[in-house]
């Protein structure tokens, strides 16, 4: 039995907790002042942003390369000191030049950074007994925009945003640094004969040890559920950045008020917590696959009842579409880890994402085009996204045990 992760879980999610909240979350409160100060259009900044998440995709590969030669913490930590200095260069920039300069390294910080990064450290600590600490990084990680949207507010109105971004580098080099360096990989135990039979005898039985057992998947199978697998995670990602930029206003075109619009839009964060402690009591003793497919079906199916309801089901899409964000977030690191195995996870995890970062830098623009033509109806085109999601999931391979 591994050393109890409870202590690399809680040392990872804090770590991630403040690298989403000062890097993918920074602009939602600062890019007005940014923009202000600078001289530039409040578009112009959200551009370096997305460019930012280009950067993050081309990127992606090397980083995965690199946790797999080098060790997830050690590329996590060079991450934070990256971090560090990006936020440091974008608290002195006077123009675009140096706006886009600052956010091509955060871009490359986030590669390296973020729950990827962390994934993988997971792997490597925890092998395919990885679902329970990454379900637990997600946990904490899940509440970056809770804490940071006030903290950087807070910053921004007291001191400026320049010192805003001052405190977040530090907080990279004086909180997340030391929480990485803090991370020891468990010591593999001594196992009795008698233990590994009684192993053994009862893996076939348990829902939770059957994702321990070595995945029997043919080549062809493989390519399959690699891409497969890889336009899942695009049209996750381009769903949850599409409602996170737009919902309020998506809200209001269908007749519900700003400040309910805005009470509903916060319901998303605690669903998402909830969908995940979710997963991690109830379907931890069920296969992975089946929770990404029933966490697949929920913004569809909140979509569509939102369109045929109205109003009065406002708060339910909300819900079930933070829900199935919530635990369609775990898929994304414990589904390459069941199909594949842990070996070459994190450069694998790297090339799956590839596609979803660029559509994670698309859905604001490409989702604010469809409100603007459609209107409320624009809503149908997440569901038939989510629809297709949804297809893919059930598509996929689902690995035998060895016997």
């Amino acid at each position: 039995m591994h050393t109890s992760p409870h202590r690399n879980v809680i040392l990872l999610g804090l770590a991630q907790l403040l690298a989403w909240g000062s890097t993918y979350y920074l602009p939602a409160m600062l890019a007005l002042p940014m923009a202000r100060d600078l001289g530039l259009s409040n578009g112009m900044v959200f551009a370096a942003f997305s460019w930012a998440l280009i950067v993050s995709a081309l990127l992606g590969p090397a980083a995965g390369w690199a946790s797999d030669k080098f060790g997830g913490r050690a590329v996590l930590m060079f991450a934070s000191g990256l971090l560090a200095a990006a936020l440091a260069l974008l608290s002195q920039a006077q123009g675009a030049l140096q706006l886009f300069a600052a956010w091509s390294l955060i871009g490359a910080g986030m590669a390296a950074g973020l729950y990827e990064g962390a994934f993988a450290t997971a792997v490597q600590f925890y092998g395919r007994d990885a679902r329970g600490p990454i379900t637990g990084i997600t946990l904490l990680g899940g509440l970056a925009s809770t804490v940071a949207w006030p903290a950087s507010a807070w910053l921004e109105i007291n001191m400026g945003w320049r010192e805003a971004c001052l405190a977040w580098a530090a907080v990279h080099l004086l909180i997340n640094l030391p929480l990485y360096g803090f991370l020891r990989k468990p010591q593999a135990p001594q196992t009795a004969p008698e233990s590994v039979a009684q192993e053994s005898a009862s893996a076939a039985h348990s829902p939770e040890r059957f994702i321990e057992l070595k995945p029997e998947l043919s080549a062809a199978q493989q390519q399959r559920a690699a891409l497969l697998l890889a336009l899942i995670f695009a049209l996750t990602w381009f769903i949850s950045t599409a409602m996170a930029a737009h919902l309020p206003r998506l809200l209001q075109v269908q007749g519900i008020d700003l400040a309910t619009a805005l009470l509903l839009g916060s319901l998303i964060g605690p669903a998402q917590v909830a969908g995940r402690l979710l997963e991690y009591t109830v379907l931890r003793h069920q296969h992975p696959l089946l929770s990404a497919r029933l966490a697949g079906a929920m913004h569809p199916l909140g979509a569509a009842l939102f369109m045929l309801a109205g109003a009065p089901a406002g708060a339910l899409f909300a819900l079930l579409h933070g829900v199935g964000n919530g635990v369609l977030t775990i898929a994304k690191g414990v589904l390459p880890l069941v199909l594949f195995g842990p070996q070459g996870y994190a450069l694998r995890q790297g090339l799956l994402m590839v596609p979803a970062r660029f559509a994670q830098a698309l859905a604001p623009l490409a989702f604010a085009v469809a409100l603007d033509h459609w209107g409320g109806q624009a809503l149908w085109l997440s569901t038939a996204l989510g629809l297709i999601c949804l297809g893919a999931l059930l598509a996929l391979p689902e690995p035998r045990p060895k016997r």
